[in-house]
C-alpha cells in the first residue's frame, strides 16, 4: 500500500513538471504612467532633549611607589645601551632587546631594560 502512495506521489510531483502545452501570452502593453505622488510635508523635528549628565571623572589609581628604582633610570631611554650602568645587585636587573623572548612573570622589584636589536638604543625602562 505504500509503495503505491509512493509511487502516485512521485508521478503527481513528475507531471507538475511538465511544461505547460498552452503558448506564453504576448508581452503585456506598457503600464500607463503613474501620476506624480503629493507632496508629503516634513515631518515636526522631534523636540530637543537635555543633554545628558556629563559622565563622571573616572579615578585614577594610584601609583604603585618605584620599587624597583625605574624613575631614576628613565634618562637612559633613547641612549646606546653602552650607558647602562652596572648594578650593584644584577639579580635585580634584566636587559634585553625589545624583540627578545623574556620571562613573563613579574616582579616589582625587577628593573627592565629594553633596547632595540639592531639599533642598540634603549627604548623602555620598568619595573617589572
Amino acid at each position: 500500500m505504500t509503495r503505491m502512495a509512493v509511487a502516485a506521489l512521485a508521478m503527481v510531483l513528475l507531471a507538475s513538471c511538465a511544461p505547460n502545452e498552452t503558448p506564453a501570452p504576448a508581452a503585456p502593453a506598457p503600464a500607463p504612467a503613474a501620476p506624480a505622488p503629493a507632496p508629503v510635508a516634513p515631518a515636526p523635528a522631534p523636540a530637543p532633549q537635555p543633554a545628558p549628565p556629563p559622565p563622571a571623572p573616572v579615578a585614577e589609581a594610584p601609583l604603585a611607589p618605584d620599587q624597583c628604582g625605574a624613575r631614576a633610570l628613565q634618562a637612559l631611554v633613547g641612549k646606546p645601551r653602552s650607558e647602562i650602568p652596572v648594578p650593584a645587585d644584577p639579580s635585580k636587573r634584566r636587559v634585553a632587546c625589545t624583540t627578545c623572548p623574556v620571562t613573563m612573570d613579574y616582579s616589582p622589584e625587577r628593573l627592565n631594560i629594553f633596547f632595540d636589536a639592531e639599533t642598540g638604543i634603549i627604548k623602555e625602562v620598568k619595573c617589572g
